[in-house]
């Protein structure tokens, strides 16, 4: 009876925090997504409105809060909170783009690899772990100082610098995959290459590229808000979390609110992203069931 009892425990607790992590993580990323999507309707004021009669006032919390101003304004008497909401439509398109386009090339890069072999797999793994060895905000720092920074090249350079996990781990899965009795059947019945990766490798690895393009979405904002902060991002005066973070980086001790909100904002997209990474692998991956 203990025997068979101790396994099932584990097995719903492990259930358990599958879904809390789906639902809390899926649930902070829907907030964040549906904030973004109707920011002219959820914000008070104008991002870009100033008013020098009420800058750096502070929020609900005080007695000095301007009316009408919930988290408070900047220097340039800008409100927080139409900023905040504002920033996360640059922040989260910019994440999800250059996602997509580093799962775009980096799977294809994975796929042609691992079915074709030989000098095509040498020369495009090789090229992989050349760019892995060197460090991929460095590289972003170094692209962005030298193309300009704005949005599309914002996503292009991410996007860049981050196709190589997606290539390594499509790379090993399609290794796997070709030899498989199914892929073998459909190349000795004379399926092309491309018809062999869209039909049969790219719908069983699938699930594995869910997982990691969640988790790199978080990557991709983390790197925005950082290049921003540097000045590196999207210049002012658009509104975006790094932005933010780096005007209120300067008046810390005078407007604390401003870099705080800035980050709390960050920190609570980049864990809710995280959360529902990790809860897709653990629902992808049955041997996590149980642990």
């Amino acid at each position: 009876m203990t025997a068979i009892a101790i396994p099932k425990k584990k097995k719903r607790r492990a259930l358990f925090g599958k879904r809390f992590k789906i639902t809390v993580g899926g649930t902070i990323l829907a907030v964040a997504v549906l904030c973004a999507i109707f920011a002219p309707l959820l914000t008070p004021w104008d991002p870009d409105q100033q008013d020098l009669l009420v800058r750096l006032k502070p929020g609900f919390w005080s007695d000095k809060a301007a009316p009408g101003h919930f988290l408070g304004t900047d220097n340039y008497g800008r409100d927080l909170l139409s900023r905040l909401i504002y920033g996360s439509r640059l922040s989260i398109m910019v994440g999800v783009s250059a996602m997509l386009l580093s799962a775009l090339i980096g799977s294809t890069a994975g796929v042609i690899a691992g079915l074709k072999g030989g000098w095509t797999e040498q020369v495009i793994m090789r090229f992989a772990d050349a760019q892995m060895a060197f460090p991929d905000i460095l590289l972003a720092i170094l692209m962005v100082a030298a193309l300009g920074g704005n949005a599309t090249n914002l996503i292009i350079v991410l996007g860049i610098s981050r196709w190589m996990v997606y290539a390594r781990v499509v790379f090993g899965l399609t290794r796997s995959l070709k030899q498989r009795p199914f892929v073998e059947a459909a190349t000795l019945y004379g399926g092309k290459d491309f018809y062999v990766m869209w039909r049969h490798i790219l719908p069983q690895v699938a699930p594995v590229l869910i997982v990691v393009a969640t988790l790199q979405v978080a990557q991709m904002i983390l790197q925005e808000t950082a290049l921003s902060f540097l000045g590196l991002g999207i210049p002012p005066p658009a509104a975006t979390w790094g932005n933010i973070l780096a005007e209120g980086n300067t008046r810390l001790f005078i407007a604390p609110w401003i870099a705080n909100f800035a980050g709390l904002s960050i920190i609570a997209l980049v864990w809710g992203v995280n959360m529902l990474g990790n809860g897709l692998r653990e629902h992808y991956d049955p041997k996590m069931v149980g642990r």
